[in-house]
C-alpha cells in the first residue's frame, strides 16, 4: 500500500489557524483536504444551528408556502406521496405528521410492492376521486411533467419538493423547491430530499410566527469616505437579501430626487442601526429639510445579542464572525443585515423544538442517500445524531433498541451500518408503507408490532442481497469486456428488483467501474445505476432518454424503468459509448491518503478533540488518517472466529494504545512483531464494550519503521 501525503506550506496553515482560531494540526488537515475557503471552513469549526441556510433561499420556497396556507384556510385535503427509500420514507413521515399536527386533513403514500417510483396516474386518480387538491411530493417529482400535467388536469395541484437532477422540461408544478435547479440562487445543491421537506417545514413556521413573512423591508446604512457619503441599502424579504443599492454622494452636489433612493425605499419601512447618526449623515448629504423615517435597531439587537450592545457597525465588522468566514470583507450593511436576521430568528424562536427534533429525519435522509457531510449537512448530521442520541422520535426509538443500540454513543457508521438499512429493508422488500407506519405511529404497542416487522424484512433482506449477489456477480464479470471494462452489468428475472441499488453498489466496489442491475417483471425492466466519482451518470442516460418509462437520480446513483423490448438496444447503445467513458477502470496498488503525521508526543487524549472536530465522517469526509513514526508493538494477539485480525497494544511513549488491524493475520512474523518498532497509517475511533467506551486505533497499514528511535 502507498503512503501519500500532500506537501503544503506551513505559512499557508499558520495562516488558517490565525484567521478561523483553530489549532495547527487543525489547520493542516484542512488545507491538505483542500477546504481552504472561508465558506467551507465555517462548517467545520462551527457547529451552531443559526448557520443553517435560510430556507427561502431555496427556488419557489414562498410559493410552496402559500399554497399551504391557502390550503389550511380552504380545509382542502392533502396527500403527501414521498419514495420508498429512507430519504422518502423520512421525507414523507416528517411532513405527514407535522402537517397533521398543524391542522392540515392530510394523508400518504408511497410505491410500494411492484409500483414504479415516482408520482403515478393511479395514485393521482384515487387521490382526485377522494376530492383531493393538493399532493406534496418528497424525494421525488422533479421528473413527473406528464404526472403533473395529468393532475392539473384533473383539478389537483402539485408542491414538488425534491432534490434529484431536474431534467430539461420541468414539470408545471405550483412550486418546485429544488436546490439543483438551475435557476436556483442556493448556495448548497446537495441536501437530501428529507432535508429540503424539513426547510419547506422551517419555511411554514416562519410564516405563521413572523409579521415579516411576505413583506419586503429596507436596512440602510450611510458612512464617510473620502469627502463624500456612501449610502448603501439593503432589501430583505423574508430575511433574505434580494436586493442591494449603493450610492456614492458629495454633499451639496445631488438632490434625493436625482438618487435611486426614493424608488428604492418606497412603500418600504427602513431599519437603521444608530438613528441619530445615521439622520446626520443623512442631513450632510441632502441638508436639513429632508426626513427620512428610520427605525432604529440598535438597541433591540443589543438586548437579544449581547455581544452587539453599545458597538458600532464598524466595530462590530471587525469581531464578526461573519468576517471571519467571508472570502471578502464585508460592508457594514452586510454585518446589519446579518445582525437583523439572527435578532429575528433568536426573539421569534425560528428553530424550534421542534426542528431540532425533525433533524433526526433529515439526518437520516442525508447519511442514507449518502449526501456529502460539507456545507450545512455537517450541522443537520450533527444535530440529528444529538436528537437522536437525547431523546429518539416514536418508532426511531423502537428501532434502535431492537438493533442494540439504545443508550449508546451513536455514530455515523451506526445509522449508516444499521439504522439505516433496516428502514431501507422494508422498501426493498416492498412494503415501505411499514416504516411510514412505525414513524407516524401514535399507539406504542403498534410501534413496537410494526418494529418488528422491519427487523423480521431487514434479516430477509440480508438473506436475499446474498442469494442476488451470487447471481450478479459472475454474470457482470462475463460481460464486462463486452463493454470495454467499463460497465459492469447484470440483468435478469432472477434478479430481485427491490436489491438492484445494493447490488449495483457493490459491483461498482468490486470491479471499480460502474455498476448497472436491471431486474426484468413482466414486460418491464427496472434498473439501478452507481459510479465512482469521477464519471457521471447523468450524460450516459439522456443518450438513451428516448428508450426509458422513466429515469433520474444524482450524478453518481441513477435508476430508470424501460419497456424490456428496449434492452436489447439499450446494451447495444451502451457497449459503443463504453470506450469513450471518461474513466479509469484498470486496477493500481491501494494507496491512503495521509491526513497529518503526528509526533509520538502527540498520541494522547487531546487528540480526540481534531478527531471530533471533523467528524461526522462519510461521504466526501472521509475519516481522518494519522501517520506515527516508531510506535512500540508492545503486545499482540489474535482474534476472530478464524483468528484472521489482529489485536494490538502500540507504545508511544506517555501513552499505550489498543489498536485492531482487519485481516492482517498473515502478515504477523512477516512484517511485524512484538517488541518492533513499526510505522503506522490508522484512523482513531472509540471502541463500546459493556457501557465503556475507550478510544483506539484503527490500523490502515504497518510496517516496521524505517529509522531506528
Amino acid at each position: 500500500m502507498i503512503w501519500e501525503k500532500k506537501d503544503i506550506a506551513p505559512e499557508q496553515a499558520r495562516e488558517i489557524a490565525a484567521r478561523y482560531g483553530c489549532d495547527l494540526l487543525a489547520a493542516s488537515i484542512l488545507a491538505r483536504r483542500g477546504v481552504t475557503k472561508g465558506e467551507e471552513i465555517r462548517y467545520f469549526l462551527e457547529d451552531d444551528t443559526q448557520y443553517l441556510r435560510n430556507p427561502f433561499e431555496l427556488p419557489g420556497m414562498e410559493d410552496a408556502v402559500d399554497r399551504l396556507l391557502a390550503a389550511k384556510e380552504e380545509g382542502e385535503k392533502v396527500l403527501v406521496f414521498g419514495d420508498r427509500d429512507v430519504d422518502g420514507i423520512t421525507g414523507t413521515a416528517l411532513l405527514t405528521g407535522r402537517l397533521k399536527a398543524w391542522g392540515l386533513d392530510v394523508s400518504w403514500r408511497i410505491p410500494t410492492g411492484e409500483e414504479a417510483y415516482g408520482l403515478s396516474r393511479e395514485a393521482i386518480d384515487a387521490f382526485a376521486a377522494e376530492s383531493g387538491t393538493l399532493i406534496i411530493t418528497v424525494d421525488c417529482g422533479i421528473s413527473c411533467t406528464a404526472e403533473v400535467a395529468y393532475a392539473a388536469e384533473k383539478g389537483v395541484d402539485v408542491i414538488i419538493t425534491d432534490h434529484h437532477n431536474p431534467q430539461e422540461t420541468l414539470p408545471a408544478a405550483a412550486a418546485t423547491v429544488n436546490p439543483k435547479l438551475a435557476a436556483s440562487g442556493y448556495s448548497f445543491r446537495d441536501l437530501s430530499g428529507c432535508a429540503v421537506a424539513w426547510k419547506l417545514l422551517s419555511a411554514l413556521r416562519f410564516a405563521e410566527k413572523s409579521d415579516l413573512y411576505g413583506h419586503s423591508i429596507c436596512l440602510l446604512n450611510t458612512r464617510p469616505a473620502n469627502g463624500a457619503y456612501i449610502i448603501e441599502a439593503v432589501k430583505l424579504r423574508n430575511l433574505v437579501p434580494v436586493k442591494r443599492l449603493v450610492e456614492t454622494i458629495v454633499p451639496g452636489m445631488a438632490g434625493i430626487g436625482d438618487t435611486r433612493l426614493p424608488a428604492f425605499f418606497e412603500g418600504h419601512e427602513i431599519f437603521v442601526w444608530d438613528a441619530p447618526l445615521q439622520k446626520k449623515n443623512l442631513a450632510r448629504v441632502f441638508g436639513g429639510g429632508v426626513e427620512f423615517g428610520l427605525y432604529d435597531m440598535a438597541a433591540e439587537i443589543g438586548q437579544e445579542i449581547p455581544q452587539a450592545a453599545g458597538k458600532s457597525l464598524l466595530r462590530l465588522r471587525e469581531i464578526s464572525k461573519l468576517t471571519r468566514y467571508a472570502e471578502k470583507s464585508p460592508e457594514e450593511i452586510d454585518v446589519f443585515a446579518h445582525l437583523f436576521s439572527l435578532f429575528f430568528r433568536r426573539r421569534e424562536r425560528h428553530f424550534s423544538p421542534e426542528d431540532a427534533e425533525d433533524l433526526a429525519f433529515a439526518c437520516l435522509g442525508t447519511i442514507a442517500d449518502m449526501m456529502p457531510l460539507r456545507d450545512e449537512n455537517r450541522i443537520i448530521v450533527r444535530a440529528g445524531i444529538d436528537a437522536l442520541q437525547k431523546k429518539p422520535r416514536p418508532g426511531l426509538d423502537d428501532l434502535l433498541f431492537k438493533l442494540g443500540l439504545a443508550g449508546k454513543r451513536l455514530g455515523y457508521q451506526d445509522i449508516s451500518w444499521y439504522l439505516c438499512p433496516a428502514i431501507n429493508a422494508a422498501g426493498r422488500m416492498g412494503r415501505p408503507e411499514t416504516a411510514v407506519k412505525l414513524l407516524t405511529e401514535e399507539d406504542a404497542k403498534k410501534r413496537n408490532a410494526l418494529a418488528d416487522e422491519i427487523i423480521k424484512m431487514n434479516g430477509e433482506r440480508r438473506e436475499l442481497g446474498e442469494k442476488t449477489w451470487n447471481i450478479t456477480e459472475p454474470r457482470a464479470a462475463e460481460n464486462l469486456a463486452a463493454f470495454d471494462g467499463k460497465i459492469a452489468v447484470a440483468a435478469g428475472a432472477d434478479i430481485y428488483r427491490g436489491v438492484t441499488g445494493i447490488m449495483a453498489n457493490r459491483l461498482m466496489n468490486r470491479f471499480k467501474v460502474i455498476g448497472l442491475v436491471a431486474a426484468f417483471s413482466g414486460e418491464t425492466a427496472t434498473g439501478s445505476l452507481r459510479s465512482t466519482g469521477n464519471c457521471g451518470l447523468m450524460p450516459l442516460l439522456e443518450q438513451n432518454a428516448d428508450l426509458f418509462l422513466d429515469w433520474g437520480g444524482h450524478d453518481f446513483a441513477a435508476g430508470f424503468s424501460m419497456k424490456k423490448e428496449n434492452w436489447d438496444v439499450f446494451m447495444k447503445r451502451l457497449a459503443l459509448a463504453a470506450p469513450a467513458l471518461e474513466y479509469d477502470g484498470s486496477a493500481a496498488e491501494a494507496a491512503v491518503v495521509v491526513d497529518a503525521e503526528l509526533p509520538l508526543s502527540y498520541l494522547g487524549p487531546d487528540i480526540m478533540k481534531t478527531v471530533d472536530l471533523f467528524a461526522p465522517y462519510g461521504a466526501e469526509n472521509a475519516p481522518l488518517e494519522f501517520l506515527a513514526r516508531g510506535l512500540l508493538v508492545a503486545d499482540l494477539s489474535f482474534m476472530g472466529k478464524t483468528d484472521q485480525h489482529v489485536r494490538l497494544t502500540l507504545d508511544a511513549g506517555t501513552y499505550k494504545w489498543p489498536a485492531v488491524f482487519w485481516q492482517a493475520a498473515e502478515r504477523v512474523k512477516r512484517d511485524f512483531d512484538v517488541a518492533d518498532r513499526v510505522d503506522a497509517v490508522f484512523e482513531i475511533g472509540r471502541n463500546f464494550f459493556n457501557g465503556a467506551e475507550t478510544p483506539q486505533l484503527i490500523i490502515t497499514d504497518l510496517k516496521r519503521a524505517e529509522k531506528a528511535v
